[in-house]
């Protein structure tokens, strides 16, 4: 039998070690020397949530799970039940196929097929490669269906600066707006500067401290179009995310689950994204795949 989180692919290079599990094309771990950059999980291990999982074909949540596309209404299986909400896309629990396997890169597809609430059919690729600069995960979308389809996509890392905590580390968060949630369902309100909630302007460096974060932000600031986020110890080490325009929003969460201490902000979650939270209504930002067309996003984590 396979482990529980699927068939396990390693690459390595440039003094970085990546773990691959094919249910969700999960970044299972990520080591730079050893170093833990991202919160791993063991490959005989239900993965936890969804760290690590690859998110398709929306990042993040659809309020209610309920949207119109091309004049049709269209209601999804509310995969957050707690706060009755469509979570983090289709493709998290999918088992996914090998399409290229080589020492420093792998590239994994899995279709999403015609179903209620996404009526639509995308061929999904993505790619781990290792190179001098770090991990390179793409995500490639194909319309192999009939009809044009609503498309989002992104990460889901817990990165590690080092020993410690959340609380410990001290944040790089490049954005100048954010958007405000309602408490119970974390539903989208509206996009605020920071200056006005300064307990997520984190634009200079500064340490998280007992911070709760768990928003989308806007409005990047980028030299030669990337943009980056860093999170390290107090001597300086940690770990890096980088991004082009093709992500305009990036999710910071700091994975605060009291109720079970072991897990308790033992990592930051940060996930580019091509499109805020709820975007299948607000339409911000939100792709639309014409049949036959294809549409592909990527991002970098790096040791620091």
């Amino acid at each position: 039998m396979p482990p529980r989180s699927g068939r396990q692919l390693r690459i390595t290079g440039h003094g970085y070690e990546a773990d691959i599990a094919s249910v969700g094309a999960s970044l299972r771990a990520l080591t730079f020397d050893g170093r833990d950059l991202v919160v791993p999980f063991d490959a005989d291990e239900v993965r936890p949530g969804y760290r690590g999982a690859t998110l398709a074909p929306w990042p993040n949540r659809i309020v209610d799970g309920r949207y119109r596309f091309g004049g049709v209404e269209h209601q999804l299986p509310l995969t957050e039940p707690a706060r009755a909400q469509a979570l983090h896309g289709l493709l998290a629990w999918v088992e996914f196929e090998d399409r290229l396997v080589l020492d420093d890169r792998v590239a994994l597809a899995a279709v999403i097929e015609p179903q209620t609430g996404y009526p639509f059919r995308i061929e999904v690729e993505v790619e781990y490669r290792l190179e001098a600069d770090g991990l390179r995960q793409t995500v490639t979308a194909r319309n192999i269906g009939a009809d044009a389809a609503p498309w989002g996509t992104g990460p889901h890392p817990y990165l590690v600066a080092g020993p410690g905590r959340v609380d410990d580390w001290t944040l790089t968060l490049p954005a100048s707006e954010v958007l405000t949630v309602t408490p119970d369902r974390l539903s989208p309100v509206a996009v605020e500067p920071v200056t006005e909630h300064p307990e997520w302007d984190f634009r200079d460096a500064r340490p998280i401290g007992d911070v709760f974060i768990d928003h989308a932000f806007t409005e990047l600031t980028r030299t030669e179009g990337i943009a980056e986020v860093r999170l390290v110890t107090a001597d300086g080490a940690g770990v890096g995310l980088a991004w082009d325009e093709g992500c305009p929003w990036v999710q910071v969460h700091t994975a605060d689950t009291p109720a079970v201490p072991a897990t308790h902000r033992i990592g930051l979650a940060v996930e580019p994204m091509t499109c805020p939270p709820d975007a299948f209504n607000s339409g911000v930002d939100l792709v639309t795949l014409a049949p036959g067309a294809t549409h592909a996003a990527s991002w970098r984590l790096f040791a620091v």
